[in-house]
C-alpha cells in the first residue's frame, strides 16, 4: 500500500520529536487527519508563531515574551539567592511549587562529553559574569541540575568557576528530593518543594 506524501511527511515529523517513536507518530498524524480543518489551520498557525512570539531573557535566558522577562523585571523576588537549572521547563516546574522567590539563570543544557556538550556551549560563563556584575549582590547561588551523572558534573563544574572568579558568594546545591536520574520536570511540586528546603552547601 502506498501511503500518501501529506501523510509520510506529517509523520516523518512528528518522529524526529523526542520521545516519539514510528507508532506514535502515525498515531498523531491520523488523529490530525480527523481534525476539523479549521482547527487544523489554528494548530499549525500556533506551532508556526511559537519563535516569533518568543524571546530569550538576555538577563536569566529563560522563554518569555519581553526582555528581560516577568520574573527578572519582578521586584518582588529575591534577587539576592540565583537558582541555576538545565532547561526553561525546569523554571516552569520550580514556579509550579511556589516554594522559590528568587531568580533563575537558565543553562540550556549540561555538559556531556558524549554528546560533544562542553562548558562553552552552554551559559555557563554568561552566569560567572552575571554574578560579577549583578546590580544586587547575590548571596546564594542554588545548582538545580538534574540529579544525574551529567547534571551532578554540570554542578561541580559551575561550582568551581565560581571559586576561581573569587565570586564572594554561598553555593549550595539542591537537596535529593529528587531521585538519582530523574528529570526536575517531571518531578511532583511536593518534591520539588523538599529539594529546595533540603539544599546543601557545595
Amino acid at each position: 500500500m502506498k501511503i500518501p506524501k501529506a501523510i509520510q511527511l506529517v509523520t516523518e515529523s512528528f518522529e524526529r520529536l523526542p520521545g516519539i517513536g514510528p507508532k506514535t507518530a502515525e498515531r498523531l498524524t491520523f488523529y490530525l487527519l480527523h481534525v476539523p480543518q479549521g482547527e487544523l489551520d489554528r494548530f499549525a498557525k500556533s506551532v508556526q508563531n511559537l519563535k516569533i512570539g518568543t524571546i530569550t531573557c538576555s538577563t536569566c535566558f529563560n522563554v518569555g515574551e519581553i526582555d528581560p522577562c516577568d520574573l527578572c523585571q519582578d521586584t518582588r523576588r529575591d534577587h539576592s539567592i540565583l537558582c541555576v537549572v538545565e532547561q526553561p521547563l525546569d523554571v516552569i516546574a520550580l514556579e509550579k511549587s511556589r516554594k522559590f522567590q528568587g531568580i533563575y539563570h537558565v543553562l540550556h543544557g549540561k555538559i556531556d562529553p558524549l554528546n560533544n556538550i562542553g562548558p562553552d556551549e552552554i551559559r555557563i560563563a554568561e552566569l560567572v559574569n552575571r554574578v560579577k556584575g549583578e546590580r544586587v549582590r547575590v548571596k546564594e547561588i542554588i545548582l538545580a541540575t538534574n540529579p544525574t551523572m551529567e547534571g551532578e558534573a554540570t554542578a561541580m563544574y559551575i561550582a568551581k568557576q565560581l571559586k576561581a572568579a573569587n565570586a564572594d558568594v554561598k553555593i549550595s546545591r539542591i537537596g535529593r528530593g529528587l531521585p538519582i536520574g530523574s528529570d526536575i520536570e517531571y518531578a511532583d511540586p511536593t518534591t520539588l518543594e523538599r529539594a529546595m528546603e533540603g539544599r546543601s552547601e557545595y
